[in-house]
């Protein structure tokens, strides 16, 4: 039988428009939250100490940590998933991410989080970088850059550079915690201000020291502090020290004498000890960390980073120099901590005794002989 009604078959409206409804009656029902938290994707522990201080709040997932080579990572299915339910997606850029970054926002399928998205922010973009590669890079010249160096969270004038504009990334993602985004960034401005005053006095010592170092790791960081690299470990950019490469390093460094050797925590210190048994001045191998922890918690603030690279060159400079001040000795540093909290390693061994600093505990009993040959150090992909 004909009806005279229009059609009596229920209305099914889109499925986005029926989410916004939704979403928009949830938000009006007692006790409802005002806003959902952020979900946030840092591919670098810096990144996500950053956005912790800008917006505590936040669901924060760091997909490296401090004894990983940011680098090399392998694209594992729970980083897969971080990146799906992310948000924002904060990373350095850079290419230093090149060999995982990509491939995690294929399989995530996540639009937000895609090249030329407001969910993914680069670091580098918003400064200048040092030492841009110009010209064609084949494979074997490493672990190169053709923007220039990406570590640049290790540099205390670009940092809050970048600072500035993910606190405006976030207040625009999440705009109901702008103005709180806003303050945070302001008052994290005027720490950092007073942080830089005190860095510059403790660097001030240090110009023109002279070092081993092992990576373009801390390279802004030596810059600023006009501290000078005399050789480097790597025979190219991320390539792992070869025994003819430590060769000619041992020749440089007779003529060049470094007061220390560094190494960043996620690398072998292997070359780096076997090099200092060679000298005879026996300088330190320092393992520092290249960004914050939050495994060991004794490294979990930017600034903390900061100071703990510092204090532990400042150790080694006054010792060496005679002044006031201790370099920890045998794994214990002078506050009681283990050398794999402070990262200072500062008589390999091998060291004779009577070589060693000169306030330095003697160890009891005979050191072996250094090695006569220079180690091979294999590198894999971090996990």
């Amino acid at each position: 039988m004909h009806s005279d009604h229009p059609c009596t078959s229920p209305v099914r409206l889109p499925a986005a428009l029926r989410a916004a409804v939704f979403a928009g009656l949830t938000a009006l029902l007692p006790g409802a939250p005002a806003h959902a938290a952020l979900n946030v994707f840092a591919c670098e522990p810096e990144w996500a100490a950053l956005v912790r201080e800008l917006l505590p709040e936040a669901r924060i997932h760091t997909a490296t940590h401090d004894r990983q080579d940011p680098h090399h990572i392998e694209a594992r299915p729970s980083l897969i998933a971080a990146l799906r339910r992310a948000d924002l997606a904060v990373c350095t850029g850079a290419a230093l991410e090149s060999g995982w970054l990509p491939m995690l926002q294929q399989r995530s399928g996540n639009p937000r989080v895609q090249d030329g998205e407001a969910g993914l922010f680069l670091a580098a973009p918003h400064v200048t970088l040092i030492d841009p590669h110009e010209g064609f890079i084949s494979p074997f010249d490493g672990d190169v850059h053709p923007e220039g160096n990406p570590h640049l969270h290790l540099d205390p004038e670009r940092l809050p550079v970048v600072a500035r504009a993910l606190a405006e990334r976030l207040a625009r993602l999440a705009p109901g915690e702008a103005d709180g985004i806003r303050q945070r960034h302001r008052q994290w401005q005027q720490d950092w201000h007073g942080h830089l005053q005190r860095w510059r006095h403790e660097a001030a010592a240090l110009r023109g020291m002279p070092i081993v170092i092992q990576h373009d790791t801390f390279t802004y960081l030596w810059r600023w502090a006009g501290i000078r690299p005399v050789a480097d470990l790597e025979p190219r950019p991320g390539l792992p020290p070869t025994p003819g490469h430590l060769r000619q390093v041992l020749a440089i460094t007779r003529q060049q004498a470094p007061q220390a050797i560094i190494t960043a925590r996620y690398q072998d210190t292997q070359p780096a000890r076997w090099l200092s048994t060679q000298l005879p001045q026996h300088p330190p191998v320092l393992h520092l960390p290249a960004t914050v922890s939050q495994l060991d918690g004794n490294v979990p603030t930017l600034p903390l980073l900061f100071d703990t690279i510092l204090q532990r060159l400042r150790a080694v400079h006054d010792a060496r120099a005679g002044a006031a001040g201790r370099i920890p000795v045998d794994g214990t540093d002078a506050a009681g901590g283990s050398a794999g909290d402070t990262g200072v390693h500062d008589r390999p061994a091998g060291t004779p005794a009577d070589k060693a600093a000169p306030d330095a505990d003697r160890p009891a009993g005979h050191m072996p002989a250094p090695p006569e040959s220079p180690p091979h150090v294999a590198t894999s992909p971090s996990s």
